[in-house]
């Protein structure tokens, strides 16, 4: 079968205007879950959408990561030569290395230095008269990313540190000058990163054995060399970039509490089980990622449609998480669907697909899912505020994606 196809030489300035919408407006066009188009200077991508989509997406044996990502992405978000343009047994060892952190006993930590975060950042609100929300977000999360990783933040440094993470997370999508502001966070970033790195090799700093800076500094290579000491710097930075990343979903988990106050009640009273489903619920309705890419390792065919070695594939993460083929009432805010929800690694993909272990899917999905129990927990429950007229509208657009007005809160008490 033919693949229905996009006219045109190149869509991508048309992509970037349509966002998060942009393969999911095809998919119903073409009332199909596979199209071709054309980006990135004419280049010949395919776009898959669905879960069976991402079944065949997470199949190492038809695709790969390596020279899928764009190097301004690597440039600005990712870091060159990290985990996530890694292939085969070395994507397998690296990984490991991050599932490492996973354990129970470092995810309590996790939840305690969270809780603790959060009260602190209370005790200096009472003072203010009004708090934007994202910005202190972003402060809390940089300061418990750091703290959970072993990663020294002296109070004086915490804004110019969680500003680069931002700008880094922010340049996603971005072209122009908010663009540039991620590259030149990142090398700022890299040269904190690697200079804390050397401090622990050379003996000038100690760490805690399960954190990750002593993990990262540590780690060797399926070579039983040690990492480089910039991929390794890649590699700790993504994981404080990401918690800080967790600052959006609180922003999000504010306004679905702000635009749906009969889920606020039950999270005020409700049990871990209505939390965990409320933070699922925002991580699917809310947009973070849009879409991810991987290249064809070799030809195949799916669903009768013919994959040539070297296609360039995007997966449509956005409109997955809206398939009304997948989920019922889709564009409804409603926590209780995963109450019986029939969970499988392929439906519900705000942070990948897949296997964690041996997988492309994201090592820190459940530290998103704890901190985000535990964050929008205490402000539904410890904290009483009010929400001043703004601008709460967010953009399908710009990616990534936050409210306006960044959600400004006021006469903050406990």
């Amino acid at each position: 079968m033919t693949i229905p196809r996009e006219k045109g030489l190149d869509h991508t300035l048309t992509m970037l205007s349509e966002g998060y919408q942009y393969i999911l407006n095809r998919r119903r066009r073409f009332q199909s879950d596979i199209f071709q188009t054309r980006l990135l200077g004419g280049q010949k991508v395919i776009c898959i959408g669905g879960e069976e989509a991402a079944e065949v997406f997470y199949d190492e044996e038809k695709f790969k990561r390596k020279g899928a990502v764009p190097n301004r992405i690597k440039e600005s978000l990712f870091g060159k030569q990290a985990v996530q343009g890694l292939d085969g047994a070395a994507h397998k060892h690296r990984k490991q290395l991050f599932m490492s952190l996973m354990t129970r006993d470092r995810l309590r930590d996790l939840t305690d230095i969270t809780a603790k975060q959060w009260e602190i950042a209370m005790d200096h609100w009472h003072s203010k008269r009004k708090i934007v929300l994202f910005h202190e977000a972003e402060k809390i999360m940089c300061r418990i990313a750091c703290e959970w990783a072993g990663v020294p933040l002296f109070a004086s440094e915490l804004n110019r540190r969680t500003s680069d993470l931002s700008s880094m997370i922010d340049a996603f999508g971005a072209v122009g000058p908010r663009y540039w502001r991620g590259r030149t966070a990142r090398n700022r970033t890299e040269r904190w990163i690697r200079n804390v790195i050397d401090q622990v090799r050379s003996g000038k700093r100690n760490s805690r054995e399960d954190t990750a800076l002593y993990k990262m500094a540590w780690h060797r290579g399926l070579n039983g060399e040690l990492l480089d000491l910039q991929i390794a710097a890649v590699e700790l930075i993504n994981i404080i970039r990401p918690i800080t990343a967790i600052g959006r979903y609180v922003t999000f988990g504010a306004l679905a509490m702000h635009d749906f106050p009969e889920a606020k009640e039950k999270l005020k009273t409700g049990d871990d089980a209505y939390i965990r489903m409320f933070v699922q619920e925002v991580r699917r309705y809310y947009p973070f990622g849009p879409y991810l890419g991987a290249k064809v390792r070799s030809d195949f065919k799916w669903g009768g449609y013919h994959f040539k070695k070297g296609t360039l594939v995007l997966l449509d993460v956005y409109g997955t998480n809206r398939d009304p083929d997948l989920w019922n009432a889709p564009d409804e805010f409603r926590p209780e669907r995963f109450e019986e929800w029939s969970e499988s690694p392929f439906n519900f993909i705000p942070q990948g697909g897949g296997d964690y272990n041996m997988g492309h899917r994201c090592a820190g999905e459940w530290v998103t899912i704890e901190v985000l129990k535990v964050s929008l927990g205490f402000l539904a429950k410890r904290v009483d505020y009010k929400v001043p007229k703004q601008d709460l509208g967010y953009s399908l657009v710009r990616m990534p994606s936050i409210p306006k007005s960044r959600f400004v809160i006021s006469d903050v008490r406990k």
